[in-house]
C-alpha cells in the first residue's frame, strides 16, 4: 500500500531534512478568517452560518437591484499568502528557510513574527490584506493587494543586496517563488533570475525549483502563457515543478490546448502528463480536494487524499499540499512518496489548523483509515 511504503522511505531519510535550505517568496497577507451568518440567535458565535458558497451566492445575487446586508464573523487573524503559509510548513518539517516577500513595512507584522523567529525574514514591502470567507464547500478571498505592485527584481536587491539575494538562490536546496497572479510583476522577476543571475551562479542540477500560480483567473491568457513559458527556462538550472490545484489546472491545459482536467485518477494523472510536456518541465502535480497526481519523464502517479467533510480550517491547505511534496522532494522520496506526504500534510493541517512535522506525518500516515 502507498501509505506503508511512504512510511519506509520516510522513516529511513526525515533525519536528512535539516541539511535542506529553502528560498521562499513573494507575497505576504494578514488573512482575517470569517464565516457568513445567516440566521443570528444571540451575541457573539450564536447564530447559524451560511453553510455554503452557493447559498451565499443566491443570497447576494437576491439582493441586485435593491441591497443587503451579510455579517462576516471574525474567527482568527494569521499569517496569510501562499509564502508564507509554504514557508511555514516548511519549517515544521525541520527544513531552513529563508523568506523574502511582503511581510510588513516599515516592520514586520506581528502576524508573521512566529515565522520570522524560525526562519531567515526579509520584508520588502507592506502586507497584502485577505478576508477569507470560509464555508464548507469552499472559500471566498476577498483581497486588498496593491501593496504587491512594489515587489520587482530590483526592490529585492536594493532591501536584501544583490550579492546577497544571488547568494541565497546559489545556497538554497529549494526555490520557491509562488503566487504569480497577485505579483504583477512576478515574470520579469522570473526573466531576471533565468537570464542575469542563474548563469552567474555555479551548475547545481539537483536543485529544485518550485512554481504556484495561484488562481490566473484575473489574469489574461497572454500573461499566463508569458509566465509558464518563462518558468520553463528554469529547466537549464535544476528540477522545476509546477503546482496546481484543480482549477489553475483546468486553466493551464485550456491555456496550452491541453483538454479538458477533470477530477478521477485518469484524468488528472493525463492532464499531468499533458501539461508536463507542452512546457517541458520536470514535474507537474494537480492537487484537487480529494487525491493527488503528478508526472515526471518516467510516468505518472496519483493516490487518494484523506479527505474529510468537516475541516477545522481550509485556507492555507493547498500551500500544506505543496510544503509536503517539496519537503519529498527534498529528502529524494519517489513522486508517489512525494503526493502521499503532500495529501497527509493538508490532511492534518485543515484537521488541526497546525503544520505537522516530519514525525506528525508518519503518525497521520500510520493511522489514516
Amino acid at each position: 500500500m502507498f501509505r506503508q511504503r511512504t512510511l519506509q522511505q520516510l522513516s529511513s531519510r526525515r533525519g536528512t531534512i535539516g541539511a535542506r535550505s529553502a528560498l521562499v517568496g513573494l507575497d505576504g497577507f494578514v488573512d482575517t478568517i470569517v464565516t457568513p451568518v445567516g440566521l443570528r440567535r444571540g451575541s457573539g458565535d450564536n447564530f447559524t452560518p451560511i453553510a455554503t458558497l452557493a447559498e451565499l451566492g443566491q443570497r447576494i445575487a437576491a439582493a441586485a437591484g435593491k441591497s443587503t446586508n451579510i455579517e462576516l464573523y471574525p474567527r482568527t487573524d494569521k499569517l496569510g499568502g501562499n509564502g508564507p503559509i509554504m514557508a511555514n510548513a516548511l519549517l515544521a518539517s525541520g527544513v531552513r528557510v529563508t523568506y523574502v516577500g511582503a511581510v510588513g513595512a516599515p516592520v514586520v507584522h506581528p502576524v508573521f513574527a512566529d515565522m520570522a523567529a524560525r526562519a531567515r525574514t526579509v520584508s520588502i514591502s507592506a502586507a497584502a490584506q485577505t478576508t477569507a470567507i470560509e464555508c464548507n464547500d469552499g472559500k471566498l478571498m476577498l483581497g486588498q493587494m496593491r501593496c504587491l505592485d512594489d515587489i520587482t527584481y530590483e526592490r529585492i536587491c536594493q532591501v536584501m543586496g544583490e550579492a546577497a539575494f544571488h547568494a541565497e538562490i546559489g545556497e538554497a536546496s529549494l526555490v520557491a517563488l509562488v503566487n504569480w497572479t497577485m505579483i504583477p510583476k512576478m515574470t520579469s522577476i522570473f526573466t531576471a533570475l533565468t537570464d542575469h543571475v542563474l548563469p552567474k551562479l555555479p551548475k547545481s542540477p539537483d536543485k529544485l525549483f518550485f512554481f504556484d500560480l495561484a488562481d490566473p483567473e484575473k489574469r489574461s491568457t497572454e500573461d499566463l502563457r508569458a509566465a509558464l513559458a518563462a518558468i520553463g527556462r528554469f529547466r537549464s538550472f535544476g528540477r522545476v515543478t509546477l503546482g496546481l490545484n484543480l482549477k489553475e489546472a483546468q486553466q493551464v491545459a485550456a491555456a496550452l490546448g491541453c483538454g479538458a482536467v477533470n477530477e478521477d485518477e485518469a484524468s488528472l494523472r493525463a492532464a499531468a502528463t499533458a501539461i508536463r510536456a507542452k512546457l517541458d518541465l520536470t514535474t507537474v502535480v494537480i492537487h484537487p480536494r480529494e487525491s493527488a497526481a503528478c508526472a515526471n519523464a518516467a510516468g505518472s502517479s496519483w493516490v487518494p487524499g484523506p479527505y474529510t467533510t468537516q475541516p477545522l480550517i481550509t485556507t492555507g491547505a493547498g500551500d500544506h499540499f505543496n510544503a509536503g511534496f517539496t519537503t519529498g522532494q527534498l529528502l529524494g522520496l519517489d513522486q508517489e512518496a512525494c503526493l502521499t506526504v503532500g495529501v497527509a500534510t493538508s490532511g492534518h493541517y485543515v484537521r488541526t489548523g497546525e503544520s505537522p512535522t516530519l514525525a506528525a506525518i508518519e503518525t497521520f500516515l500510520a493511522n489514516w483509515r
